[in-house]
C-alpha cells in the first residue's frame, strides 16, 4: 500500500468523511444538529465500546515479557499532558480547559494512526511485537484523566472564594484559600461519566476475555463505526460553527500540532529502544506518542469538559495532526528509528 493509498483510505474513511459534512452544513448554514440528548447517548456508547475492546486486548497479551513495554507505554501517556499543558497555556495563550482539552487529545492516541503504521509494517514485512495492541489501549485512557484533573486543579485554585465577615459582609478572597485536595479532585473525575466508561470499560473487557466479549461483538463491535459516523458528524459541525475562534492563536496551535508530534515520537522512539523493542516496535511506540486521539478523547472531554473549545481540540488532533502524520510523519518517524538502530 502505497502513502497515497493510506491517506486515501485514512482521510476519505466514512467517518472523516462524516466530520467534514457536519463543518460543510455549517458552512451551507444548514440546520442539520443531532439532539443533545442523542449525541450525549452516542458519546457513552463510543467510551464504553472502547474500554471494552481496550480491555479485552490487554488480556491477549503475553505476561511478564510485556510488562516493561506497558508500563512504558502509561508513564508515556501520563506524562505528556504535563508538559503540553503549561506550553499551551504560555506560548499558545489559551484558556485552562482548552489548555487541559487540547493536552488530554495529545497525551492519547488515534487509533486509526495506529492502524496506518500497521499497515506500513505489514507491507514491509517487518512486524511488531504482537502485544503492541496493548500498548494502544494502555495509552487510550490516562492522559484523558490527566488532562481532566489538570483543568479541574487549575480551576479550583483560580475560583474566587466567598467569605463573611463578623459583620455580615461577604468579601472575596484569592483562589488559593479554595483549592480542592487533590483526592476530592481525583474522586471527582473518576467518578465522571466519561471517565467511569473508559476505565470500566477497560476493567469488564479484561475479565471478561476475547471469549466472552464475542457475545457482544454485534452491538459494540459491529456497529461502533456507525454510531463514530453519527458521532463525528455532530462534532464537525461543532468545530465549523467555533472555527473562527482557532484564528486567534492559530498560527501557534498550528506551529504546536506539527512540532509537538514529532519530539513526542522521537522520545517515544527513544523509550522503545532504552528497553529493548524492535525497530518496528519502536516505529509503533513512536507513532502512537506523535499521535492525537480524535475519537476516544473528543467524547470525553465534551462530557467532563463542556467548557472546553471544540473548534480548538478537534482542529488541532483531527485538522492538523492526524494528516500530518499519515502523509509525512510516518516516513519521518521511519528515519528516526533507522538511525537509531543502525
Amino acid at each position: 500500500m502505497t502513502l497515497f493509498d493510506l491517506v486515501r483510505a485514512n482521510i476519505l474513511s466514512p467517518a472523516v468523511l462524516c466530520f467534514a459534512l457536519g463543518a460543510l452544513a455549517v458552512a451551507l448554514r444548514s440546520d442539520l444538529k443531532l439532539p443533545d440528548g442523542l449525541f450525549t447517548s452516542l458519546s457513552i456508547f463510543l467510551m464504553l465500546a472502547i474500554g471494552l475492546r481496550g480491555g479485552a486486548e490487554l488480556m491477549e497479551a503475553p505476561g511478564r515479557e510485556v510488562l516493561g513495554a506497558l508500563l512504558a507505554a502509561f508513564a508515556l501517556g501520563c506524562a505528556i499532558p504535563l508538559w503540553t499543558y503549561p506550553i499551551l497555556r504560555r506560548l499558545c495563550g489559551l484558556s485552562i480547559p482548552d489548555s487541559a482539552a487540547i493536552a488530554a487529545h495529545y497525551g492519547s492516541v488515534s487509533a486509526v494512526t495506529f492502524a496506518a503504521v500497521m499497515a506500513v509494517l505489514e507491507r514491509q514485512g517487518t512486524p511488531a511485537e504482537g502485544y503492541v495492541a496493548a500498548m494502544l489501549a494502555v495509552m487510550e485512557v490516562p492522559a484523558i484523566i490527566v488532562g481532566v484533573s489538570i483543568a479541574r486543579m487549575a480551576l479550583s485554585v483560580e475560583a474566587p472564594v466567598v467569605g463573611v465577615t463578623s459583620g455580615g459582609a461577604a468579601v472575596l478572597s484569592g483562589g488559593t484559600s479554595g483549592r480542592v485536595g487533590l483526592g476530592a479532585v481525583l474522586s471527582e473525575i473518576m467518578s465522571s461519566k466519561s471517565v467511569l466508561l473508559l476505565v470500566g470499560g477497560l476493567a469488564i473487557g479484561a475479565l471478561s476475555g476475547p471469549a466472552n466479549m464475542a457475545k457482544v461483538k454485534p452491538f459494540f463491535g459491529d456497529l461502533y463505526q456507525g454510531v463514530l459516523c453519527l458521532f463525528l458528524l455532530e462534532l464537525g459541525r461543532l468545530a465549523a460553527s467555533r472555527v473562527a475562534d482557532f484564528g486567534k492563536v492559530g498560527l501557534r496551535l498550528v506551529a504546536f500540532a506539527i512540532v509537538m508530534p514529532v519530539l513526542h515520537a522521537a522520545l517515544g522512539i527513544l523509550i522503545a529502544h532504552a528497553i529493548g523493542m524492535s525497530p518496528a516496535g519502536a516505529l509503533v511506540l513512536g507513532t502512537l506518542a506523535a499521535s492525537a486521539s480524535y475519537i476516544a478523547a473528543p467524547a470525553a472531554v465534551r462530557l467532563a469538559l463542556p467548557e472546553a473549545n471544540p473548534g480548538l481540540y478537534l482542529t488541532s488532533s483531527l485538522a492538523l495532526t492526524f494528516p500530518f502524520n499519515i502523509m509525512v510523519g510516518l516516513a519521518l518517524y521511519q528515519s528516526m528509528v533507522g538511525w537509531l538502530y543502525a
